[in-house]
């Protein structure tokens, strides 16, 4: 394992494991691609650690992994994450893919974004539906109809968008109940209206920067197809925009090179 924050880190939205995930790869690649498949989160992926327990050598990995890179597996970077004191602090991040991911699902998963595969299919009944319908075996004075349900179940969904659970849903609406309960339907409004949780605070984004494979220079993801600088593929340099920068383009980007090199400063010395 690597040091705590380190390490593999698992990308959003991935299916099962299956047979063929890693078919359409050469078989060194696909059978190293298998091996960092199993590996937990937090797991040391550096060349150096793989060559330990790969029967390979350390230029042998690092050429397949540049090419399991290539076929969108996987990205390399920074992450800034919050501290406890309200500081900030930047974290080498190697972030991996069962499914092959293409340079554009890498961009926006770079910007803080959960990039979606393919459009979700909703289920006949809702978790909200499901609920609100299983009231009445438990409760039997809160028993509803289907109308019922399906009246009330956009208030539920608003209780669950909050983060309330369906524990804390279910004392909310049965906790002292009144005898006798006349309207079920309206007592279930009226709970659900007036003991709404509050918004929760907005989460911020985390702010990501991908490297190149090869040079490690960090570039902006449309720099960076295949998770390789232009310079490091062998062709020109990508073209410069001679539109002036705001202020606070500027800012941001001044930290983040300071942070980058703060980091790289504190790996280099000795614990």
């Amino acid at each position: 394992m690597a040091n705590p924050g380190y390490g593999k880190r698992s990308a959003p939205g991935q299916p099962p494991r299956a047979n063929h995930d890693f078919a359409h790869l050469p078989p060194r690649e696909a059978a190293i691609a298998a091996y960092l498949d199993r590996l937990p989160d937090g797991a040391d992926i550096s060349v150096k650690t793989l060559a330990k327990t790969l029967p390979y050598g350390q230029c042998a990995l690092g050429t397949a992994l540049n090419r399991i890179q290539a076929a969108g597996h996987l990205r390399r970077g920074r992450e800034r994450l919050e501290t406890d004191s309200g500081g900030s602090r930047w974290i080498t991040r190697s972030w991996w893919s069962r499914t092959a991911r293409d340079d554009g699902w890498w961009a926006t998963f770079a910007r803080g974004d959960v990039p979606e595969d393919a459009p979700r299919t909703r289920p006949t009944r809702s978790r909200a539906h499901i609920l609100l319908a299983a009231l009445g075996r438990t409760t039997p004075v809160l028993s509803l109809s289907a109308a019922d349900c399906a009246q009330l179940a956009p208030l539920v969904e608003e209780w669950f968008a909050r983060g309330a659970t369906e524990e804390t849903l279910l004392t909310a609406l049965t906790a002292g109940l009144p005898t006798p309960v006349h309207s079920p339907v309206a007592l279930l409004r009226r709970r659900l209206t007036d003991k709404l949780p509050p918004e929760p605070p907005p989460v911020r984004p985390p702010r990501r920067i991908l490297e190149c494979a090869k040079c490690g220079i960090p570039g902006r993801p449309e720099a960076l197809p295949g998770g390789e600088c232009g310079a490091c593929r062998g062709g020109p340099a990508p073209a410069r925009s001679n539109t002036p920068l705001s202020a606070s383009a500027i800012q941001a980007r001044a930290d983040e090179i300071r942070a980058a090199m703060s980091l790289q400063q504190r790996e280099r010395t000795p614990a």
